[in-house]
């Protein structure tokens, strides 16, 4: 028996068979728009909005390239991922594709590394947006919103996944309303087009010191803080398991996140550099914001407030989601506590959700009582883990690729670009950006933190998967035996 054949990952016929057992008991009620709007809006996270200040006050206008060179990389890592989830779908995405190259060890470390981190970003995101709320309300406190966050996606998540889908539908609605706006308002800007603006040509581009003020070393620095910005694309392979039309859809929304990473990144990024000087202070406090100000959009800093507010919001919904199926998917092939295993009469793994949920209650807790301790921990021990799973899904798909070459091509319905060669040009970059994470004091903790992390799972994953080949083995001798 290989070890391909003995994995509980379901098979490519199984992910797509309603009469599987394995599959059947997961819902299918997410439709087309769900899917292409949870891709779309999955582009479009907290992290551009809020964190790209950061990246723009390192790199001044080189940002722009920064951008462009960590969206490459995702345009690759998420083809490669839709290469393989729309040949083989299924609930655990890159954790069962990992387990089906490279082994169970690969899966486990892939999947419960992805599950903390999301845990972990249910907090930030969930304490993020209470203080978005009590600036507003100051009379209330932050953990009456945390509280009340967590409750209704936690809800919305264990009635059903269409729920879950309706809500991400909406939320990235007014995320694309948002930030196509944002975009049209500031082309016309540029232009001068508009009432009150002048056109500001490239001064802000080549004057304050110039396209690179800051040099080779600022570059990287706004480099690294735009790679971590896209984390939650991989959300759409993990519930096109659950849509109507697994293959198809999948594949839909992995090919049109391609130009959509390039539209709402780079160019939102190169409107707000040509528009408001790089090393202006409203731009570390808010570019978008700042944008809308210069233009005169009246109250722009709480029409950006609100759009944050969603984004927030759409990151828990779609994080809870995130980890309970993955979650539910390695304790299906044995990977986990059995009863996060039970599901609901509507198809939800409803355990997997409150344990994916109470890790975020737990986590806030720990923000609110040791934030400067337990809660910092928490986050520099995930704070490389998205760059870990896309070396996974890197070196799965060199590895999965051959293998439908060979026994399916049929199902290559998305296919690697210039494969082998983008895929190890995506390796390489991955590697790249781990070693300029040694270059700063922050994101070298975070690595060394995640890296620990990653050898404690990959250990416990090896150990398990020796033990379960020691307990098949002997099951088989004596089998042959009697």
């Amino acid at each position: 028996m290989t070890r391909t054949e003995s994995s509980h990952a379901p098979s490519a016929q199984d992910s797509e068979s309603p009469g599987d057992p394995a599959q059947r008991t997961l819902s299918h009620g997410l439709k087309q728009r769900h899917l292409s709007m949870i891709a779309l809006g999955g582009v479009i996270g907290a992290g551009l909005f809020v964190g790209s200040g950061a990246g723009i006050a390192a790199a001044g206008p080189s940002i722009v390239l920064a951008y462009a060179a960590s969206g490459l990389l995702v345009m690759l890592v998420m083809r490669m991922l839709g290469e393989m989830s729309a040949a083989r779908p299924a609930s655990g995405s890159f954790s069962v594709h990992a387990e089906r190259a490279l082994g169970p060890w690969a899966g486990f470390t892939a999947g419960w590394i992805y599950w903390t981190l999301l845990c972990v970003a249910i907090a930030t995101e969930a304490t993020a947006a209470a203080k978005i709320m009590t600036g507003w309300l100051p009379d209330t406190s932050s953990w009456m919103w945390v509280a009340l966050f967590m409750v209704v996606f936690c809800a919305t998540n264990l009635a059903s996944v269409r729920n879950f889908g309706e809500y991400e539908f909406w939320f990235a609605t007014l995320k694309v309303v948002a930030i196509v706006a944002f975009l049209v308002l500031g082309i016309l800007a540029i232009a001068g087009a508009l009432p009150g603006t002048d056109a500001p040509g490239s001064a802000n581009l080549t004057g304050e010191g110039g396209f690179f003020p800051a040099g080779t070393d600022g570059l990287i620095v706004g480099l690294l803080a735009s790679v971590f910005a896209f984390g939650g694309l991989e959300t759409v392979t993990i519930a096109a398991a659950e849509s109507e039309k697994p293959v198809s859809g999948v594949a839909k929304a992995v090919r049109t996140a391609v130009w959509r990473i390039a539209i709402f990144y780079v160019g939102s990024m190169l409107v707000i550099v040509t528009l408001i000087p790089w090393d202006d202070k409203s731009v570390l406090d808010g570019p978008y914001a700042a944008v809308l100000d210069y233009i005169g959009i009246p109250a722009a800093a709480q029409i950006m407030n609100v759009v944050v507010l969603i984004a927030l919001l759409s990151a828990m919904n779609a994080n809870i989601y995130g980890a309970s199926r993955m979650s539910y998917s390695l304790v299906e092939r044995g990977e986990g506590p059995a009863f996060l295993n039970r599901l609901s009469g509507a198809g939800v793994p409803r355990y997997a959700v409150i344990a994916s949920s109470f890790f975020g209650f737990v986590a806030v807790l720990l923000n609110f009582l040791w934030e400067e301790t337990v809660f910092r921990w928490l986050l520099n021990m995930v704070g490389a883990a998205t760059l870990v799973v896309w070396g996974f899904i890197a070196v799965s798909q060199l590895i999965t690729r051959r293998q439908l070459e060979r026994e399916a091509p049929e199902k290559l319905v998305v296919r690697m670009w210039l494969f082998p060669g983008l895929t190890i040009v995506a390796l390489a970059g991955i590697a790249a950006v781990l070693l300029l994470m040694l270059r700063e004091g922050d994101t070298r903790t975070q690595l060394a933190f995640t890296a620990g992390l990653t050898v404690v799972l990959a250990v416990a994953g090896y150990l398990r998967q020796r033990a379960k080949q020691g307990t098949e083995e002997s099951s088989e001798e004596r089998s042959a035996q009697s």
